[in-house]
């Protein structure tokens, strides 16, 4: 037989105990997957006929949570709400077929909330039994004659179907869509840019208020435009909202027709602040998976205020009193043991935890004068800056992090080891790193690390302060050392190559013997008055006074940086 037989025998009206049935009635059954009832009888054989169509005039689309063959007399304890109920009609034979019996198993179906009942033509009826037309009818429940050619599992199958082909659209959906939202709250204008994901992917307008009932942000599609109530409209909907406490929400309608359903959501603290609300309106009633995207939305939102209001107060507490009262990290000032404290939250450290200060900018990328000539901010790379700042923020284990014109610096108490240079490095940046320093020389450490970076930059790669030798050319670097020499000998440069490089070795000759004729004569293999003659000429070309001690040292360090073709290095 192709339809389902009756579970027991007789006519005993069996109920077993059902453990936990609580947690599968009433609204909790809408955490489950469901079809549109009217897309399901859409996938079916055309030879099924709706007899009666109980879904008109009904607020929400009717949805198909299951199908269930039963014979039983009184299935309604066994069902879940919005099944479609499949039966032979045994249930109608005899007794069960009087008006009055009829009448009541389908009053018990509707108020076990069944979506839909599905008749079989055979093998106990030829035909729907009239009084089960007419109690459709007057309970307003769906129904549907279904052929004999047309098994009741081919309907479960159908089904079976089209609820995983929605699970996986409802999966995609909730995927894109929680990403736009989570995306969103990492942009510089988080609450603004949440709103516009939700209405891309929802089709609702949406209205944060503050906790003063005013309009921070809102948002309205472009078909929608013209429907949403102004603030004046809201205020007795927010009156309420803002008046209760706990989780609730507060439903209003308007005669717009982009607000026929209009839900505020209350935005509160974890001591149950009032911190805003939420409210979005729609045309129509949401589909379950739209009203989880709403959800999301309101969730980040109320994590956002509640960073803003009761997050790490650290931070805002150490610009505050840096803004106000600059002296505060002066030594022995009477703030700034204070600071010293809201500084060592601000990186995660211990009380009195030795500070670095990290200058970070692109491997590979333009110095600091090409850029600033160009306009552009270097090391940037047209990244996100947020999610550049929080990536920082978590590689150095600190909240003080600033976006600059070469890249980013930080305050940290991270001993930047090389294990995480290379994390940084494989990301594509190169780091300076300052040697460790007390409040008061955070200022100090930070103008070392920016003598430092110019030289990095050059050499490409990544430089510790405390690895490098504080000479005059240490610090100058290759490509200022070049910049100098250019500046110092242009006059030269005009001369022979052969008589540029004579002169600029007796020169250093010279400079290097500290001036004495006799030491850097016998160096050279010359006379003492062929090298007297020859100084005198370098100085008549450069325009300078050799006998100027500072001169004489300018010249010497910009030989270290002469080009090879031009006076080769020293031995």
């Amino acid at each position: 037989m192709r339809h389902s037989a009756p579970s027991s025998g007789g006519g005993e009206d069996v109920r077993p105990v059902r453990a936990g049935a609580d947690q599968f009635s009433g609204s909790t059954a809408g955490a489950f997957a469901a079809v549109s009832l009217e897309r399901f009888l859409d996938r079916l054989p055309d030879t099924l006929t709706v007899v009666h169509d109980g879904r008109p005039g009904t607020a929400e689309p009717a949805l198909v949570r299951w199908v269930e063959p039963s014979e039983l007399e009184d299935p309604a304890p066994y069902l879940l709400e919005g099944e479609f109920v499949l039966t032979a009609g045994l249930p109608f034979l005899d007794d069960g077929g009087t008006p009055e019996a009829v009448d009541r198993y389908i009053e018990r179906l509707v108020q076990a909330k069944v979506c839909a009942l599905g008749f079989g033509i055979s093998p106990y009826f030829s035909d729907i039994p009239q009084t089960l037309a007419e109690a459709c009818r007057k309970h307003s429940l769906t129904l549907v004659a279904i052929p004999e050619e047309v098994p009741f599992a081919a309907l479960g199958l159908e089904f079976a179907r089209l609820l995983e082909a929605e699970n996986l659209r409802v999966l995609r959906l909730l995927s894109e869509a929680n990403r736009q939202l989570m995306r969103a709250v990492l942009t510089p204008r988080p609450e603004a840019e949440l709103l516009e994901a939700l209405v891309r992917n929802v089709p609702v307008w949406a209205v944060l208020v503050g906790a003063n009932r005013r309009v921070r942000s809102r948002a309205v599609p472009a078909q929608l435009q013209g429907g949403v109530p102004e603030a004046a409209e809201l205020e007795p909907m927010l009156a309420r909202l803002f008046a209760g406490s706990g989780p609730r929400v507060e439903l209003e309608s308007f005669d717009a027709p982009g607000a026929r359903r209009v839900v505020g959501y209350p935005l509160r603290s974890t001591r149950d602040a009032n911190l805003g609300a939420l409210v979005v309106g729609a045309a129509s009633p949401l589909e379950p998976v739209e009203k989880n995207i709403v959800e999301t939305a309101v969730g980040l939102l109320e994590a956002l205020l509640r960073q803003r209001t009761v997050g790490s107060l650290a931070p805002s507490q150490l610009a505050t009193a840096l803004l106000l009262h600059p002296e505060t990290t002066t030594a022995g000032s009477r703030r700034s043991q204070a600071v010293g404290r809201l500084v060592a939250q601000s990186v995660s450290a211990p009380r009195h935890a030795e500070l670095r200060v990290v200058q970070g900018f692109r491997a590979g990328g333009p110095a600091p004068e090409s850029t600033e000539k160009a306009g552009v901010p270097s090391g940037t790379g047209g990244e996100d800056p947020v999610r550049g700042l929080l990536q920082w923020r978590r590689i150095f284990d600190t909240k003080l992090v600033e976006s600059t014109d070469y890249g980013f610096a930080a305050i940290t108490r991270v001993r930047v080891d090389d294990a995480v240079v290379a994390e940084v490095e494989k990301l594509g940046w190169h780091l300076v790193i300052s040697d460790t320093a007390e409040l008061p020389e955070l200022p100090e450490a930070y103008r070392r690390a920016t003598s430092l970076r110019q030289q990095a930059q050059v050499a490409g790669r990544s430089v510790r302060a405390d690895q490098l030798e504080f000479s005059v050319t240490g610090l100058l670097g290759p490509e200022a050392g070049s910049m100098l020499f250019n500046r110092s000998f242009s006059p030269l440069r005009q001369l022979e190559p052969e008589r540029a490089s004579a002169l600029l070795a007796v020169l250093r000759a010279w400079l290097e013997a500290n001036g004495s004729w006799d030491g850097s004569a016998k160096a050279l293999g010359l006379h003492r008055n062929s090298v007297r003659r020859q100084i005198g000429q370098v100085g008549e070309l450069l325009g300078r006074d050799l006998s100027d001690a500072q001169t004489r040292a300018e010249l010497l360090i910009a030989l270290n940086y002469s080009p090879p073709d031009l006076l080769p290095g020293p031995e």
